[in-house]
């Protein structure tokens, strides 16, 4: 049978989408510069707004459905039970991993120690309410019990848990609860609700596919909107704060660089025979739709579609490690609170001894699995951690002002980790089975 003619590079959704990133930063520098910041708010942004809720829309009917079908097409509960130990203890590592890269590079070059007094005092007072607001949230994240989050994975209702995309490990512990269920029911009984999940989940991704097709439109005003809402009508303020901040936005941009571009080629090269020219190749999609959105919950759909079609994740590992990743998973969010809480504590000038950077990574390490409940995560959790070592959570003032362009970046990093561990995972699942990598995970990275 011929092989189909290949899609033109300039049609392909990747290509697309990063054309319209790099028009929509120039949009945003222009409409700065020509005082269009509340015409593109009023008629640019909510078009980015509607890409982002269309993503997010079938984020949890995606982890129901491609986690139930997932889990139940296992050959029993042994092989659950070791795919999830095997997950969840690659996804600490990795985690552990970008702690330490974060910690090294802040302590090497020390970036606190070039904000100057002015400034610093400057931004205090610009993000006063701001911190106040996140200093509230964190103080009643604090005062909860050590097991709350626990708690909180449990719904008390299971459409209350499925109307809240906050509370996604809410969602995947009601799939996992359905899909250990079906698993263990007669075949003849669990087949009509399989059915149905597996209906869902081929919908589902139809519906991706879809809003594949007008995610350009969304990124341009997604991208367009961040920058004209951070520089207002007169891009030098931006210039100045990122110019001043520039060595700690440097520093996390090469953690962030750094472990993914040598951590995740390591544990390909352990654990699969896909290159890394191959792997950043097949999720270049999910990381642009990443980068625009914030959100990894968001970019679920894209991730699982790259995962699957691009680098030969099997179904049943990528509906299982994927949700969990976009849920526990945040090797990026770990890279900049390391990061964060050291540049924090050297512009206020307080010097952190080996015990409070352990403390960091202790307690970065547990915020990792609880994010998802909580409200403007990675900021909340900041506060955590700096109350944790001593530090003011005051001095969050300080970064707040160039946080969203980094949460992009994290996100981007976040995504990409959730899809190596994913594509390690199930090569060594066909390898239990056969002896051999899966299939299609060595080929080339195809872009849809």
């Amino acid at each position: 049978m011929p092989n189909p003619t290949p899609t033109p590079w300039y049609r392909q959704t990747h290509w697309r989408i990063l054309a319209a990133l790099v028009v929509g930063l120039v949009y945003g520098v222009v409409a700065a510069l020509a005082g269009w910041s509340r015409f593109t708010a009023d008629w640019i942004t909510p078009f980015g707004t509607i890409f982002l809720r269309l993503l997010l829309l079938i984020a949890v009917p995606l982890v129901l459905g491609s986690l139930v079908t997932g889990i139940a097409s296992l050959a029993d509960l042994r092989k659950l039970s070791r795919i999830g130990g095997q997950t969840i203890t690659v996804y600490i590592a990795t985690t552990f991993v970008a702690l330490v890269i974060g910690l090294v590079l802040v302590n090497v070059i020390q970036p606190g120690a070039s904000i100057p007094e002015s400034l610093r005092i400057s931004l205090q007072e610009t993000y006063e309410t701001d911190v106040a607001s996140r200093q509230e949230t964190a103080g009643e994240v604090a005062e909860r019990s050590p097991l709350q989050p626990l708690v909180d994975m449990v719904p008390d209702n299971v459409l209350g848990a499925a109307t809240n995309n906050r509370g996604m490990l809410s969602v995947v512990f009601v799939a996992f609860l359905f899909g250990v269920a079906l698993l263990r029911l007669p075949r003849d009984q669990a087949r009509p609700l399989l059915d149905l999940f597996a209906s869902l989940n081929a919908t589902i991704i139809k519906i991706v596919e879809m809003v594949l097709v007008v995610a350009p439109a969304g990124v341009f005003a997604l991208i367009a909107g961040t920058i004209t809402a951070v520089s207002g009508d007169d891009p030098t303020d931006v210039a100045q704060l990122i110019g001043a901040l520039g060595l700690y936005c440097l520093t996390v941009l090469c953690g962030l660089l750094l472990h993914a571009g040598i951590t995740y080629p390591v544990l390909l090269r352990l654990f699969t025979p896909i290159g890394p020219v191959t792997f950043f190749r097949g999720v270049v999609q999910a990381q642009l739709v990443a980068f625009s959105t914030s959100s990894s919950a968001a970019t679920l759909p894209v991730t699982m579609r790259a995962a699957q079609r691009n680098l030969g994740v099997s179904e049943e590992v990528a509906s299982f490690v994927l949700p969990l990743g976009a849920t526990i998973n945040m090797d990026g969010t770990a890279v900049y609170m390391a990061v964060a809480a050291v540049f924090i504590a050297q512009t206020l000038g307080i010097p952190l001894d080996f015990a409070a950077q352990a403390t960091i990574v202790f307690t970065a390490l547990l915020a990792s699995i609880g994010t998802a409940a909580v409200p403007s995560a990675g900021i909340v959790m900041l506060v955590i951690v700096l109350e944790a070592i001593g530090v003011p959570s005051r001095g969050i003032a300080l970064i707040l002002g160039v946080d969203r362009l980094l949460d992009m970046c994290r996100t981007a990093t976040n995504v990409t980790g959730d899809a190596a561990v994913a594509a390690a995972i199930s090569s060594g699942e066909s390898r239990a089975m056969t002896g051999r990598p899966a299939a299609g995970i060595a080929g080339p990275g195809a872009s849809a």
